[in-house]
């Protein structure tokens, strides 16, 4: 198989049907509180679950498959079938370059917060299933080119945990989870040793955990009440790859890396630019007196060398972003159907952002390192798979 021109996108979200959770939980057991599409007297489409609506700007977030970028449609009826068929998505895969497919969720959330804030837990473990079931049989069972991730209940531990192996199992190659988790319910903060059944479970595995940017709300500042919606929609663009600073710093910190020597973290939607300041600055902290070395047995930077990825989509890869981040910790993306994604423009965005860059260097970010990370399978020549699902 030729590889030297794969690209693995390992951000990529799927939009959840209105039938994904009404066809696969009991309507005689939990009624309305099965997350479901509700229209209001003016004909908006919202998703509404356990009584809550979903902080969606629409019905779907979709905005690079829109005719206006900043516009995500209201109306279930207006979404375009390429944020919700895998066939039609194997199409925009194809113009765009892309070969395999990470997968994300959008309703359930990037995190799988939405689900997060549902007290009920036998209702959160049922929405979760279900989500972690369709992905599986509607997307991954459509073509190997997509790669499935998995969601998780918050809380406890053993409930995560035993999910985890019920879905790496069955064929998930990732694991997600919201990066704050006690901002959601009152469960203990991130870094507390109940969560190690998790992070041992992941590390045994041998799939990553992927924090996703944007799971969080409070550490990112909301848009200005005056703001024009496309303003608005800038400043959410940009403080939401921003917002992974404080999450990796807490990582970095937090001895979890030093307990689970490992485990694979995937920081999704992060961008790169930010790393490299950080990891230098982070390495400056811990050598002086704000952060006395008591108990780390490497720097923050070698730490995140041996464990962690960040990704880009829009980035220049630098030789200082690559030297100080690592060439083998960077993935790439192309956020569709967001509206950041370099969609329809990706095959140029990827000549842009690599411009000089080493071919070695250019294959590790673009498919070396997720295909080493989500032991992906490599079969058959690339033309040939993808006319085969294209055409399916």
């Amino acid at each position: 198989m030729a590889t030297e021109n794969l690209f693995v996108s390992v951000d990529e979200h799927v939009q959840e049907q209105p039938n994904v959770w009404t066809k696969r939980l009991s309507r005689s057991k939990w009624g309305d509180r099965i997350p479901h599409i509700d229209s209001n007297s003016s004909g908006v489409d919202r998703w509404i679950v356990d009584g809550r609506e979903v902080p969606l700007d629409g019905v779907a977030d979709c905005g690079a498959a829109m005719p206006e970028r900043t516009e995500n449609p209201q109306r279930w009826s207006d979404v375009p079938a390429v944020v919700y068929d895998p066939k039609e998505r194997l199409k925009v895969m194809d113009a765009a370059g892309i070969d395999y497919a990470v997968l994300y969720p959008t309703v359930a959330g990037v995190g799988g917060q939405s689900f997060g804030l549902i007290e009920d837990p036998e209702l959160e473990l049922a929405c979760v299933q279900a989500y972690n079931d369709w992905l599986l049989e509607e997307w991954a069972g459509v073509s190997q080119r997509f790669i499935p991730q998995c969601i998780m209940p918050l809380f406890p531990a053993d409930a995560a945990v035993k999910e985890v192996r019920r879905c790496v199992e069955n064929g998930h190659k990732g694991v997600v989870y919201p990066s704050i988790p006690m901002e959601l319910r009152n469960v203990p903060h991130i870094n507390d040793a109940v969560y190690d059944p998790l992070w041992a479970t992941c590390q045994e595995a041998g799939v990553p955990i992927c924090f996703h940017a944007g799971a969080s709300n409070n550490i990112q500042i909301p848009a200005y009440e005056g703001y024009s919606p496309a303003t608005a929609a800038a400043l959410r663009a940009i403080t939401r790859p921003a917002s992974t600073v404080s999450v990796l710093v807490n990582l970095l910190i937090s001895k979890i890396l030093m307990r689970f020597t490992d485990l694979k973290v995937v920081l999704a939607e992060s961008g790169l630019g930010w790393g490299a300041y950080l990891l230098e600055y982070t390495d400056f902290q811990a050598t002086g007196d704000q952060l006395p070395q008591n108990g780390y047995d490497l720097m923050p930077s070698e730490l995140f060398k041996r464990q962690c990825y960040l990704v880009g989509w829009y980035d220049q890869a630098s030789l200082r972003v690559r030297r100080y981040i690592g060439t083998e910790n960077i993935l790439w993306s192309s956020q569709f159907p967001l509206a950041t994604s370099t969609w329809p423009n990706t095959r140029q965005a990827l000549a842009k952002s690599f411009d000089g860059v080493a071919e070695s260097d250019k294959q590790k970010i673009l498919w070396e390192n997720a295909v080493k990370l989500y032991k992906i399978e490599l079969n058959g020549s690339k033309k040939v798979g993808r006319s085969r699902d294209s055409s399916a």
